[in-house]
Order: structure tokens, then sequence, then C-alpha cells
């Protein structure tokens, strides 16, 4: 295609999602600019909607589910809030792909029936609104995936089965758990970038403070919820790609092992590529909620459906003996230890960074948990097997793609177009390499029994999602905080924390560390002002079931010593 081509199909496309919404909920007059309107959250974007709207889209997906599963709400107005809500998100930020309102609505009159004549709801997830990062096939739905090649396709990727009426295995799930479906948000080209940006939809941006990025690739995700335009929705993570976006977004996301959730019949890049794999994880306000969708999924069995999921149902078990350690330090004895890594020997953090660590830390000591320092192998280690694995096609499938338009690659997107393919001997040694990090890893974290006191080795350990808040565009610089996760495929949630405050988070131009100077990344107090600060929460290989109970703990307690430090 000429550059005119690829132009017009990107635009018309961009032009469909806007049309898609409803005459009576488009914005009549125009939204300020960023610098004179930064923030679109809480009462700019209440402004359009009404109290009944507010209260139902402002609920978390436990109550909501706990109001439509008996009756006290009708799925069809839950639907019609968070529909309502998603379209004047979209118009804020741009974080739609894809907009499916009346096929939602028809859903959800459906549910209402059933429950009608029923008294009971249609699963454990009746009525509640689910978004879906763009590479999940729903029926009747376009899926593009940031490219304009993909658009009016069903052929986007070699070999991919895709029909009209096919629809990836979890999409199959949530409709059986009786979830409504009603948008899919907005990824970078490729999926490989911590920004979000397409020559579709254009930039992405962070709700909290529009100068800034709202991460990526799940970063229509985050947009969206931060918006409260979807109470729970899900991503996809291969390097930090459900984290960065929860963290940017003052959001709880959860990168899960590889295996706990269905895969099977989504798109992605590097299709086959298996060292590192892509993995699926839900993104929403409260750790809760990811629970409970994450809960619900496993009790459909996937691995039934998917040759890759673990048969790993949802452990109790581990909740319980989670909790108990939890109650002990509630009764003054704690036997709770966690790690904190505060630089990861490549980035040096930014100041709001740096104070939501020491948040976290004085909460975790006033809780009475140990506190160690969290020293481990290398993490530029891990950074290179990753950077490897991204290139080890030589650059194919991106060229692929970016072909089918003629399209140029933005310039937050990862990867090479035209470095060398691996062969299959340097893929078995790059496998090789990984597995003997992994074994690293796991002796230092089983090392740490000896300065726990506990007994055990750290429970988890806390350290950045990233060297700064939500970013400037194309000022994400280092992934090296969420990589090194994926290259261990261990269970990661990010955490929000805080705030970035210029009046609090200010800096000289140059810190030291053990005795060297180390410049950091450019840090504007005045344009990063008002930035969602988060954490991550890292646990040691499927332990989705502990991190998602210490998530749903530290995380009230945290927030309540953020609010008292402000």
């Amino acid at each position: 295609m000429t550059s005119t081509s690829w132009r017009l199909k990107g635009e018309a496309k961009r032009e469909s999602v806007l049309n898609a919404i409803p005459e009576k909920w488009r914005l009549k007059d125009p939204v300020p600019p960023a610098i004179e309107l930064r923030d679109v959250t809480g009462n700019y974007i209440r402004q359009y909607l009404t109290e009944r709207e507010i209260t139902i889209t402002e609920t978390d997906a436990v109550d909501i589910v706990a109001q439509t599963s008996t009756g006290r709400w009708s799925a069809l107005e839950v639907t019609e809030a968070f529909c309502h809500r998603a379209a004047l998100a979209h118009q804020l930020v741009n974080c739609l792909h894809e907009v499916f309102f009346e096929a939602a609505i028809k859903d959800a009159k459906e549910q209402d029936e059933y429950f009608a004549k029923h008294k009971t709801p249609v699963g454990p997830l009746h009525g509640l609104p689910v978004s879906l990062k763009d590479q999940f096939h729903v029926r009747g739905v376009e899926t593009t995936m940031g490219y304009v090649g993909w658009i009016n396709t069903f052929e986007g990727q070699q070999n991919d089965p895709r029909s009209g009426t096919e629809e990836s295995e979890l999409v199959r799930e949530l409709r059986n758990l009786g979830a409504v479906l009603y948008c899919k948000t907005s990824v970078p080209m490729t999926l490989m970038s911590g920004e979000t940006i397409n020559n579709i939809i254009g930039y992405t941006w962070n709700p909290k403070n529009r100068l800034l990025s709202c991460g990526g690739s799940s970063g229509g995700e985050g947009a969206l919820i931060a918006l409260r335009g979807s109470p729970v929705g899900f991503g996809t993570d291969i390097g930090g790609s459900v984290r960065i976006p929860a963290g940017f977004n003052f959001l709880y996301g959860i990168r899960p092992s590889a295996g706990r959730m269905p895969y099977q019949g989504a798109a992605t890049s590097l299709d086959g590529q298996g060292t590192i794999l892509s993995v699926i994880g839900p993104i929403a306000p409260t750790a809760r909620s990811l629970t409970l969708l994450f809960k619900a999924v496993l009790g459909q069995e996937p691995w039934l459906y998917d040759p890759l999921a673990l048969e790993l149902p949802w452990r109790d078990d581990v909740v319980r003996e989670t909790r108990a350690l939890i109650e002990k330090a509630r009764d003054g004895v704690s036997t709770l230890a966690f790690g904190i890594m505060k630089y990861d020997g490549m980035a040096l953090v930014h100041p709001p960074i740096a104070r939501g660590l020491r948040i976290v830390e004085k909460t975790l000591q006033r809780l009475g948990h140990r506190v160690v320092e969290w020293k481990p192998p290398s993490h530029g280690t891990s950074f290179e097997l990753f950077a490897k694995v991204c290139n080890m096609d030589g650059g194919a499938d991106l060229k692929y793609h970016l072909g089918l338009s003629g399209e140029p690659r933005a310039p937050q997107v990862l990867g090479a177009e035209t470095s060398v393919q691996m062969t299959a001997s340097e893929i078995a040694a790059l496998n090789v390499a990984k597995r003997e990090y992994q074994k690293q890893y796991m002796d230092y974290w089983s090392s740490t029994v000896e300065v726990t006191g506990t007994g055990r080795p750290v429970d988890a350990f806390f350290c950045p999602l990233a060297p700064h808040a939500a970013v400037l565009p194309n000022e994400f610089k280092s992934v090296g905080y969420t990589t090194f996760v994926n290259v261990l495929d261990y269970t990661s949630l990010a955490i929000p924390v805080t705030f970035a405050d210029k009046k609090i988070d200010v800096r000289s131009a140059v810190e030291s560390l053990n005795g060297s100077d180390h410049i950091q990344w450019d840090y504007d107090a005045e344009a990063y002002d008002g930035a969602p600060v988060g954490v991550q929460l890292v646990g040691r290989r499927l332990q989705e079931e502990k991190m998602l109970t210490l998530a749903e703990y530290l995380g009230e307690e945290i927030a309540q010593d953020a609010e008292e430090r402000v």
C-alpha cells in the first residue's frame, strides 16, 4: 500500500469506532487540551453521567455481581451504564479499538430474562461487564491488534484459523460464566511497547495525567478501567504488559505463571515462540476483583480446552494457609517476610517510585513483618535473555505484519526489522541459558531462609514496575523491572500506592549509589505531577492464590499509610 492508502484505511477504522458510539453518548463540546486539563477521571467524567450510572460504574466487580446475581440490579442497567462510561472514556483518551454495545445489551437482556424465569444467575459472573484487550476474538467483531493490515480481514496472521464465528477460549468461558462482553481496548502494534500507540487509534493517554502514557501493551485496558468504563478487563503479559498499565493507572493487575489462564485462540505476536510465553491476566481497581475473575475462569476447567493450560484448579487450601499467616501477624506474631529491591542494577528510579517503595517498606514494618534487602542474581542477565527472545526471528513477524499495509513502525515499539534469525542450535542454547538463570534465582530465593527469621524463605518481594510513574511519550526506556518476571515465569501483581507530587518528589541531577555517581532518567516534577505510582509484588512460580491473598491484605494497608503520608 502507499502511504496515503494505509493512512486512509487507519483513519476510516478510527472513525468507525466513533460512529459506533450512540449519538446520545457523544460529547457535544471539545475536551480541553491536556495542558489545561490533565485529569479527566473523577468529577470530570461524572458530569456526563446520572447519579445511578455513577453508583453502578464506581462499584467493584465483587459488589456488582452481588447485586446482579440476586436481581437487585438488572444486567441491562449495569451493561448500559458501563457502555455509556466506556464511550465517554474513549472520547477522552482514545482507549477503544472495537465497540459492540448493541450485542452486549442484547446479551444483558437475555440474562435478565433467564433470571426472571429461573430465579438464579447464569453463572458466577452474571451480568458483569468485562472488557477485553484487542487480542481476543469475539464473534462478529474484528481483531486488528493495532495493525492497519489486519483491518477488514480475519487473515492477519499466517496459519491463523480465525473466522467470523470462532471465539477465543477465554471469551467462550466468560460467556459461560455470565459475563457481558461489550468492547475491545487499544494496544500498540506488535504488543511490544510500554506505551500504547498505533496507526489506527493514535496514542492512548493516561486519564489521570493526559500529558503521560497509559502504559502498554494492555494500555487501553488500563485507561478504560482507570476511568471506570469497565469494572474489570483482561490483558496479556509477555514483558510487563498487564502490570505496567495497571501500575500506570493506579490499578491492580496480575501476571500469572504460564498455563494458569487459557490462551487458546487468542491473537499474539511471535506466535509459536515458546521460550517465554505470553500469559493472560485480569486488571481491576481492587485486588478482590482479580480473585473473583481468576477463580471463576479456573472453575471452567480450561485445561480441557487449551492444550497448554495446566490442570491446576483454584486452591482454597493455599488461601487458607496464607490467611492464617496474616492473622498471626495481626495477633502480633509475624511469620511473614518480604524482600525489597529498590534498584535492579540498570535503571535508577524517579523520586515518586522511590517514595512509593518507602511507603511499602514502612507499611510492612508497621505490620511487624520482617523486611530484607533483595539481592538476587543479575537482572541484567535476565534482560539480555529477554531481548534475545524478542529478536529470535530476526524481525520477520514485525516486518510481515507491518508489510501488510506498508505502515511504519511507531518509535516506541521494540524489536528489530532487519536482525538475523537465530538457528535451532542458538535457540536451544538460549533455552539452556534461561533454565540456568531460573535455577540461580530459585537457589537465591531459597537461601533467604537464613535471614528471614520465620523458618521459611521470603514469602514475596516488592520492587518497581518501571523506573518512572506513568511516563512521558517516547520516554519508556527500560523494561527490565518487569521482564525478569517473565523470564523466571513467576507470579507478579501490580499494586497501587500513591501519586507523584511535584512538591514532594524532587531530586538533584545526580545521586550516589554504591560509591558511584549514577545519572537518573530525566525527571520533570511538573510534568509528572499527579501520575499514579504503583509497585510490584513478586511471588514464586504458580503462587497465584497466595499472591492474590497477600495483595488483598497488603494493598489495603499500603493505601492507608499512603493516605496518611500525603
